[in-house]
């Protein structure tokens, strides 16, 4: 959507008995600035797919501006794919400061690694946390709804175990109160009132 400005032009009669035509600028009402957060959203909503295949694999993509197949996905590629329409590509940017700064991101047992991996850095939860606490901005965690905004990344901790990822949108839930959230949990690439489904572990904005 795009920010309008409406010229009314008018006319005045001038002290000589001259007609002066003249330009006075108004802002539209209810026209939706077009901030980077309102374009996050947008993007993140252009890309809901139910359809999308759940697959956590590994898959070995080019680098930079690499992606898996276009059918596949997990919740980590809704924040990728979000941000790459923005021409932001976490791959590189998780993996460029990944790289000079590897012992602040977490290896996990599980992971056993020994250096970067652009395949995968960049498709891990707690990494993109890590990437977004360092680059961007660190907002609260609370149980009140109004602090959740459009175009901010969501974290949860789902039993204790699975990380998850989300972007949340301008959209509202059916009673007004929470902003819906694209995210990937098994369905699909799927707008959802999931805000608080699971524990809330991270709230970041970030903008390049």
């Amino acid at each position: 959507m795009k920010f309008l400005v409406a010229a009314i032009t008018f006319l005045s009669v001038c002290s000589c008995g001259q007609k002066q035509e003249s330009k006075t600028p108004l802002i539209a009402e209810n026209v939706i600035i077009n901030t980077f957060e309102q374009k996050l959203s947008d993007a993140a909503l252009s890309i809901i797919n139910p359809s999308i295949v759940y697959d956590p694999s590994y898959f070995s993509i080019k680098y930079p501006n690499g992606d898996i197949a276009a059918n596949k996905g997990v919740c980590t590629d809704v924040v990728i794919r979000a941000y790459r329409k923005l021409n932001i590509d976490l791959q590189k940017e998780v993996h460029e400061d990944m790289k000079a700064n590897f012992s602040k991101y977490p290896n996990l047992v599980k992971w056993g690694m020994t250096k970067t991996d652009t395949n995968i850095d960049h498709r891990r939860v707690p990494n993109l946390e890590v990437f977004f606490d360092r680059k961007g901005e660190h907002l609260p965690i609370n149980q009140d709804p109004s602090t959740y905004k459009t175009g901010e990344i969501i974290t949860w901790m789902i039993n204790g175990k699975l990380p998850h990822i989300g972007i949340i949108t301008n959209q509202k839930s059916a009673d007004g109160k929470r902003n819906l959230i694209v995210h990937n949990i098994g369905g699909g690439q799927v707008l959802a009132d999931c805000l608080f489904d699971f524990e809330i572990v991270g709230h970041y904005k970030y903008q390049k």
